[in-house]
C-alpha cells in the first residue's frame, strides 16, 4: 500500500506556494512536463480571474528528485507567484517601515461564504489578510501539483483517473465510458 503525506505552505500574494510530499516511493520517473500540463489544466477552467493571466504555473523542484527519478525521501517544490512584484509590500514578512498608511491598513471585514470569519477567529489574527492568503483559490495551485504527483504513482499501479461531464440538464451523455 503507497499513503501519501502531503503539506501545503504560501499565500496567495507571498512569493510562492510549496508542497512536500512524503513517503513516495523511490525510482519513480518523473514527468516535469507532465506536472506543468496539470497546472495549465487548472487554469483554464471556466469563470477565471484576471489573476489567471498573470500567472504561469511551473513546478520547481527542490528536493527529493534527482536524475528524473524519486529519491525515496521527501519531495519538495515551489510554484512562484509572479504577482509577487505587484505585493511586495503588502505581503513583506517584516513590518512596514516609516509611517504608510496604506501598508498599516487591516482588513477587518469578513467576506460572507469565505473561509474569513473561521480562520479569524480560530487563529486570533488582528488581519483577516492573513486568512485570505491562504484560503484563496490559488492554494489550489500547490495541490494540483501534489495531485500531479499522485497520478503519476496511480498511472504505474495501472489506475487512470479522468473525468467527464455525464449530463447538463436533460442532455444525457449515454455511451459507457468506463
Amino acid at each position: 500500500a503507497i499513503f501519501l503525506r502531503f503539506l501545503t505552505a504560501g499565500e496567495s500574494h507571498g512569493k510562492g506556494l510549496a508542497g512536500i510530499i512524503d513517503e513516495y516511493p523511490s525510482g519513480v520517473l518523473i514527468d516535469i512536463d507532465f506536472l506543468n500540463h496539470e497546472l495549465s489544466r487548472r487554469q483554464k477552467g471556466f469563470g477565471r480571474g484576471r489573476r489567471m493571466s498573470i500567472e504561469t504555473d511551473e513546478v520547481e523542484i527542490i528536493s527529493g528528485i534527482r536524475k528524473g527519478k524519486s529519491t525515496g525521501s521527501p519531495i519538495s517544490f515551489i510554484i512562484k507567484n509572479k504577482d509577487w512584484n505587484n505585493w511586495k509590500e503588502v505581503m513583506n514578512i517584516t513590518s512596514p517601515r516609516g509611517k504608510d498608511i496604506e501598508l498599516e491598513k487591516k482588513l477587518l471585514n469578513p467576506r460572507p461564504g469565505h473561509a474569513d470569519l473561521s480562520g479569524f477567529l480560530k487563529y486570533r489574527l488582528d488581519d483577516i489578510r492573513d486568512v485570505i492568503e491562504r484560503s484563496s483559490a490559488r492554494e489550489t495551485a500547490v495541490r494540483v501539483g501534489i495531485g500531479g504527483f499522485a497520478k503519476i504513482v496511480l498511472k504505474l499501479l495501472g489506475i487512470n483517473v479522468f473525468s467527464y461531464v455525464s449530463q447538463i440538464g436533460k442532455a444525457v451523455f449515454s455511451k459507457d465510458i468506463r
